[in-house]
Order: structure tokens, then C-alpha cells, then sequence
């Protein structure tokens, strides 16, 4: 839980990494997280978090936890397949393209 908590600190601190974020480029890496989150980032399945509207910073610090199997619990398993093949810049990119949806 601690590294969790300092990934997300991490990634709050590093707004180098989110301002480069690029909306469009997101768009398109994110197709592949419509399945469960929605083609507008709100899920249509009540137990998956909704991404519309988040955070940048949280979702980059999640997927990065996720990448490095820090993150547990529900479904988690999942998201590492998910954000394994994942880069820094696609995960700004897909933080910044949640973020500016409504």
C-alpha cells in the first residue's frame, strides 16, 4: 500500500510527464480499455470505475502500479496484462485523454 501511495505522489510530482500527455494519441491507446471502462470512459458495468473526468496523475500512477504488479485486489490481475505493454508516454497519453472527457 505505501508503494502504491509513493507511485501516486510520483506521478502527481511529475507534471513533465503529464503536461506531454497528448489527448488524441490517448484517445487511441485507450480503445483497447473501452471494453470494461466504456467507449466514453464511463462504464456500462457498475464494479468498473468509471474514467471520464479523473485525475491525469491518478491514472498514470495506477496504470504504472499496475505495470509493475504493485497494485492488488479486484481485477488487478487483468489490469496487468492491460498495462504491460505499456509505455510512460502512452500511459500520459491515455491520462490525459480521460481526464479531458466530461
Amino acid at each position: 500500500m505505501n508503494k502504491l501511495i509513493i507511485a501516486a505522489i510520483a506521478a502527481c510530482l511529475s507534471t513533465g510527464a503529464l503536461a506531454a500527455g497528448d489527448v488524441a494519441a490517448g484517445k487511441g491507446k485507450a480503445a483497447m480499455c473501452s471494453g470494461c471502462h466504456g467507449a466514453n470512459g464511463k462504464a456500462m458495468v457498475p464494479s468498473y470505475p468509471n474514467l471520464a473526468g479523473q485525475n491525469a496523475a491518478y491514472i498514470v500512477g495506477a496504470l504504472k502500479a499496475y505495470k509493475t504488479q504493485e497494485r492488488k485486489g479486484y481485477q488487478a490481475a487483468i489490469m496487468y496484462g492491460m498495462a504491460a505493454a505499456l509505455s510512460d508516454q502512452d500511459m500520459a497519453n491515455i491520462g490525459a485523454y480521460y481526464s479531458s472527457l466530461k
